[in-house]
């Protein structure tokens, strides 16, 4: 929710912030103050993990999918690294408890790898994406990432997707690839940079769009006021049906880890 203040800037600054106006992404004064503002508080970003659901659905040969070797490194240990690489120091992770207990014996309360890393324990009765994220309600008052617990996502620009998000605010952009079979996932129509439908794992695909939405976006906390159990079925149609949700389109896909084999292929393909 934005408020109408008033400031007061010596001339010299504001020569300064009138040199940010594009006329494309940045518009006019308030917004370049805002983008301004927004990269000095870029140094404590916010970052929220997701591993909801059932405990063992998220186990491969017995190890909770956070504990998983990629390189010789435990996955989540691997993605707390890259997160603070980007600047995102405050981490939320959200598990159900012995899923949460894996995350904690392995990366602890975060100091180590300088950022501070905060534990919500989703409870068996969360049936969704968007019940697990709405446990963060009260405890974000800024814009943050999310992504999902079972992805790699060293390819993906992170930064780009955050500054898109920052110069052209909504309330949430997601981040879009392209994926020859969208009904395995959910299925995006765009006009300009917004997303204007949104179908998740369609039971009959479109002529219209191969785009499909990857599980890395950015949020604004008045997402988790609106009702619905689930981000993908419940949540982001209702926000593309009224223009509030954006896009970021990547070339680059991220890469899930869901068994044995998408181990095997990472440790292949993914850089140390």
């Amino acid at each position: 929710m934005k408020k109408k203040i008033s400031i007061t800037l010596n001339d010299h600054v504001i020569r300064s912030v009138d040199t940010l106006i594009d006329r494309l992404f940045i518009r006019n004064r308030s917004q370049a103050i805002e983008v301004v503002l927004k990269k000095t508080f870029d140094k404590n970003k916010i970052a929220v993990v997701l591993l909801g659901g059932s405990e063992e659905g998220l186990k491969i040969d017995g190890q909770y999918i956070p504990e998983v070797k990629i390189k010789d490194m435990p996955f989540i240990e691997k993605s707390i690294k890259q997160l603070r690489e980007k600047n995102f120091r405050e981490i939320f992770i959200i598990a159900r408890k012995k899923v949460l207990e894996s995350v904690f014996g392995i990366v602890k309360e975060g100091s180590n790898y300088g950022v501070h890393i905060n534990y919500i324990e989703e409870q068996v009765t969360t049936n969704g994406t968007a019940d697990s994220l709405r446990l963060l309600k009260h405890r974000v008052k800024d814009s943050f990432l999310v992504l999902f617990g079972d992805v790699l996502f060293e390819k993906i620009k992170i930064e780009d997707l955050w500054y898109s998000h920052l110069k052209n605010p909504n309330m949430a952009t997601l981040t879009l690839t392209t994926y020859k079979n969208p009904l395995l996932k959910g299925e995006v129509f765009m006009e300009g940079d917004k997303v204007v439908g949104f179908n998740q794992k369609p039971k009959k695909k479109s002529e219209n769009s191969f785009l499909v939405f990857s599980p890395i976006f950015i949020c604004e906390p008045e997402v988790l006021e609106y009702s619905g159990s689930s981000l993908e079925e419940d949540i982001f149609p209702v926000l593309a049906k009224k223009g509030l949700l954006n896009a970021y389109v990547s070339s680059t896909q991220e890469t899930h880890i869901h068994n044995k084999k998408d181990v095997q292929n990472a440790n292949s393909n993914i850089k140390k």
